[in-house]
Formats: C-alpha cells, sequence, structure tokens
C-alpha cells in the first residue's frame, strides 16, 4: 500500500506529455505545453522539450547542441573560480571597456567550439584585468551577471497561481489589470474561497482570477464566471492545465441575461438565426446548359457531396447551439436560488454596474470582493452601498509590496519595484431591511361648526400628602 501511496505522489510530480508546464530563467517566466518535436522559443534561444517527459518539476535543464534538453548535474561547489584576492574598493576602476580581453568574435568562437556557460564565464574572469581588483561582493555580482547571460539553464516549474501571476505581471501586465501576485492573494482570502463552495467570478484579466479561484476550491463546488461579450475569456486558466473533473465545476453565463434572470424573464428557447444557404450560385444552374454524360455524373456527384457537408454543418451547429443552451440552463439553474457563498470581481470596466446586480444573487452574510486600478470606480461603488444597504464591514485598501535582498552584510531592500498593487473593495452582504410603510391618515373634512375653545383655563388637581398619624 505505501509503495502505490509513493508511486502516485510522485506521478502527481512527473512531467508528462500533454502537460502545462512554466519555463523559468532567472525572473523570466514562459507558459508551454509539453509536446514532442515541437520547437519551443524562450528567451532568444529555441529547443524541444521532448526530453523533459520523466523527470520532476522543479529540475533545471541545460540546452546543449542542437536544441536538446540534457538534466544538469547538481554540483557540490558553485564557485566559478578560486581567485582569493579581492580589492578594498572600487575607486581606482575605471569602466571604460578596455579591462577585458576577449571579444564578441572570441566569444562567439568558443560557443562554436561547444564550450558550456560555466565555462565561457570562466574565460571571462580570468581574461579579465579588473577582475582582481574588484571587492568580493562585486566579484560576485560580476559572476552573477554574466552567468545570466552565457549559461544556458532553463528550469520547467509546474504552473500554480503564484507563478503565473508572476509571470503576467512581468511580461504583460496590462493583460491583468496590473493585478500583482500578493493583490491576488488577499482577494482570495478576502473572498473565503474554500473547497465546497459556490463562487461567482467577474474578471477580465485573462482568466487568472478564475484559475486562481478554481485550484483553490480543488475541484469541489461551483464556479460561475460571468463574462461580457461574445464569450469568455481563458487563456490564463488553460495555463494552469486542470484535469477534467476541475473543469466540471466550471460554469459560464453572459452579463447580458443578468437583469433578465433576476426579473424571471429569462427565456433559452429563443430560436438560433438559421445561416444563409452555401453555394447558393453554384447549384443555380438554369442559365448554364445541362452536362451530358459523364460531366452529368460528375455534377450530380459533386452536388450530392455538397448537399451532405451543408447537412453536417448544419447538424453540428445545430448541436452546438443545443449544448449552449444546456449550459447556459445549467449556469442559470445555479443562480436562480440566490444562494452564492461569495463574489470576486477583477475588471478594467467599471465596477458599480457589475457589482450591484451580482449582489442579488449572494445569500446573507457572505463575502465579496472587487478590484480595481484606480481608487475612484471603488469610492463610487462604497459610496452607493452605504447608500442603499445590504452590505457591512465596507473597507477599501491599497495593497502595498517591496521585496528586500537578504545577503551576509548586504541585506537592504531592492532598488526597483512596483509602483502600486490596485485596490481592494471587500464587505459583508447582509439582508436589506425594507422600507416601512408610511400610515395613511385619513383625510376628514372639518366640522361645519366647530366648537369654541372654552376660554377658562382647565383646573389641575393636586394630590395631597396623607396627614400624619395622631392628626384629625
Amino acid at each position: 500500500m505505501a509503495n502505490n501511496v509513493d508511486d502516485s505522489s510522485d506521478a502527481q510530480y512527473t512531467i508528462k506529455e500533454g502537460d502545462c508546464v512554466v519555463l523559468k530563467r532567472g525572473d523570466v517566466f514562459k507558459a508551454a505545453q509539453i509536446q514532442k518535436n515541437r520547437k519551443v522559443i524562450f528567451e532568444k534561444q529555441w529547443f524541444f522539450l521532448d526530453n523533459a517527459v520523466g523527470e520532476l518539476y522543479g529540475t533545471a535543464f541545460e540546452v546543449v547542441s542542437g536544441g536538446t534538453l540534457q538534466p544538469k548535474k547538481p554540483k557540490l561547489t558553485e564557485s566559478i573560480t578560486e581567485v582569493k584576492e579581492a580589492g578594498i574598493d572600487n575607486r581606482n576602476i575605471v569602466d571604460d571597456g578596455r579591462s577585458q580581453k576577449l571579444t564578441r568574435d572570441d566569444i562567439e568562437a568558443l560557443k562554436g567550439q561547444g564550450l558550456k556557460g560555466q565555462d565561457i564565464v570562466q574565460q571571462l574572469v580570468e581574461n579579465s584585468s579588473s577582475f582582481r581588483d574588484k571587492t568580493e561582493f562585486a566579484q560576485e555580482k560580476y559572476i552573477k551577471k554574466k552567468k545570466k547571460k552565457y549559461e544556458n539553464t532553463v528550469t520547467i516549474l509546474k504552473p500554480s497561481t503564484r507563478i503565473l501571476a508572476q509571470m503576467y505581471h512581468g511580461r504583460e501586465p496590462g493583460k491583468i489589470c496590473h493585478l500583482r501576485y500578493d493583490s491576488l492573494a488577499q482577494m482570495l482570502t478576502l473572498g473565503n474561497i474554500h473547497a465546497g463552495s459556490k463562487v461567482i467570478v467577474f474578471e477580465t484579466c485573462a482568466g487568472l482570477v478564475l484559475g486562481a479561484v478554481m485550484e483553490r476550491m480543488g475541484g469541489q463546488g461551483s464556479v460561475i464566471q460571468m463574462y461580457p461579450g461574445g464569450g469568455p475569456v481563458r487563456g490564463a486558466t488553460d495555463s494552469f492545465g486542470f484535469p477534467e473533473h476541475f473543469l466540471r465545476t466550471l460554469h459560464h453565463f453572459p452579463l447580458c441575461h443578468t437583469h433578465a434572470l433576476l426579473a424571471g424573464r429569462l427565456s433559452l428557447d429563443a430560436p438560433e438565426p438559421d445561416a444563409p444557404p452555401l453555394g447558393r450560385s453554384l447549384e443555380s444552374g438554369d442559365t448554364d446548359p445541362a452536362p451530358q454524360g459523364t460531366e452529368e455524373t460528375e455534377m450530380e456527384r459533386e452536388t450530392e457531396e455538397r448537399e451532405k457537408r451543408r447537412e453536417d454543418k448544419a447538424q453540428e451547429r445545430k448541436m452546438k447551439n443545443e449544448e449552449k443552451r444546456k449550459r447556459l440552463s445549467d449556469a442559470a439553474a445555479l443562480l436562480q436560488p440566490r444562494n452564492a457563498d461569495g463574489l470576486v470581481i477583477a475588471s478594467r470596466l467599471h465596477p458599480c454596474p457589475v457589482l450591484l446586480p451580482l449582489l442579488q444573487f449572494m445569500a446573507p452574510s457572505r463575502p465579496f470582493v472587487v478590484y480595481s486600478q484606480y481608487r475612484e470606480p471603488l469610492i463610487e461603488c462604497y459610496t452607493k452601498l452605504r447608500e442603499q444597504g445590504g452590505a457591512i464591514n465596507l473597507r477599501l485598501s491599497e495593497t502595498w509590496l517591496r521585496h528586500y535582498q537578504v545577503l551576509p552584510n548586504r541585506t537592504h531592500p531592492v532598488l526597483l519595484m512596483s509602483g502600486g498593487g490596485g485596490y481592494i473593495l471587500s464587505g459583508t452582504t447582509v439582508t436589506a431591511n425594507p422600507p416601512k410603510p408610511t400610515p395613511h391618515r385619513e383625510s376628514r373634512s372639518p366640522p361645519q361648526n366647530p366648537t369654541p375653545p372654552d376660554p377658562r383655563p382647565t383646573p389641575h388637581r393636586v394630590q395631597r400628602s396623607p396627614p400624619p398619624n395622631g392628626s384629625n
């Protein structure tokens, strides 16, 4: 039994053909899929991922000649050179470009001889006239810089929310509304995303937030994706490589039908527009003379094949429409009870017209979270929620993150940092009390002969204290 458990755990962390992976070199990431004989271009270098099948995730590979990946063997010593000499400071070092004896042609010749990146870095260190005059810290920084440039090392990682968030934020932050991974983590926490819950997600972040919610739920529960436009966008969601039982928990519903569903006027039996007939001009043979002999037989055969293809396309289109209508019906059935456990919104659109209708699908005492790159749209949402009620514990916060370099005698904040991580509005739904009806007083006509008020003052009864004991 123990061996079976170990085998299943190893298979979970083993790279297989068809898996979605993330390639890493330094601080640069790229999503890819393991396919045989498929060329992958990463950081101006091409290679094949065939040899990665069967290795464990997190393995570092070295790109050898012919674009082949070879697992990099761990080495006990990481030092490039055994140089023990180091300068006191760098004040006398002049960066004039003449300290390096090797030229670009020499480096290309070394590459042509098949030298690995570590050997090239070693040659650069030995042929640098100013390397021994640098301080120990400057020497380490120089070696690290040259390693990053000349070593052909690629690490294959298993996709996760943090890795994909770093990848998108580093390469294409505009696609995910500049959503940083620490802001995404706060959204998952404030939204109380957990397994077995029913969560509504509306996002325009290429499917990154949707994939993060699905990963946190672990394939248990229901996720309803509300989407604008013609269809849902799930580019980043596909990069997670979720198994089939994860995808069965995912539903989608168009945002344009939200008001009709709330009003109970949603119709799923609307007829689909018929496509125009294909090949009408090819079939009209009234003006052409009738073919004879073999040509007539070939024309009839072509006509039959064309008719058959048209019927197949019509049947395929009908099946797609039925499948689309069924998915829409399933999503509507999940939304109609209005008992969703969470709501997550992250969009470049104005969140207020989206947030207010979607809150009606949530059960009371459930959390919701809204992300925006800017503060002003969330302030408007905050004001409207305070005015109309139905939400408590409203909180508008800004995320902030800064990396630190932690090294011996060199611990300090990293000079370059992200300017902002966006803003998050969070709260909890409650049952809004309906306004109490104002009592209507009957309007009575004044009497014709009203009684005049009595001018005499009304006598007040004075209450006297009882007499003391013994008195008459």
